[in-house]
């Protein structure tokens, strides 16, 4: 059975991707220079925060299937059906990248 997690308020569920191992001339890449890897894909999001004085909601900065700078640190790791994810809150994400 495949679970579905949706985040409450202003939380953003990531999937870190994983760094090349070749360069694009195809020399292998050691360890130590891909460890460093801080992107990630937005897999879910929730619906936003709740402002204090009149409880409007303002919409998470980034959707579905986005590409985001994550920081070094942060977040909470969890696994769902064998693959890890990171529970980050929106303000926490460094940028949305474009290609």
């Amino acid at each position: 059975m495949s679970k579905r997690l949706i985040p409450l308020l202003d939380r953003v569920l990531v999937e870190k991707l994983t760094a090349p191992s070749k360069s694009v001339g195809g020399i292998l890449l050691p360890e130590s220079a891909t460890s460093k890897y801080n992107e990630g894909k937005v897999i879910a999001t929730g619906q936003g925060r709740r402002t204090l004085t009149n409880g409007e909601i303002i919409p998470v900065a980034v959707k579905e299937g986005d590409k985001v700078l994550l920081p070094d640190y942060g977040g909470t790791q969890l696994k769902l059906d064998g693959k890890e994810y990171f529970l980050f809150r929106d303000e926490e994400l460094l940028g949305v990248l474009s290609s």
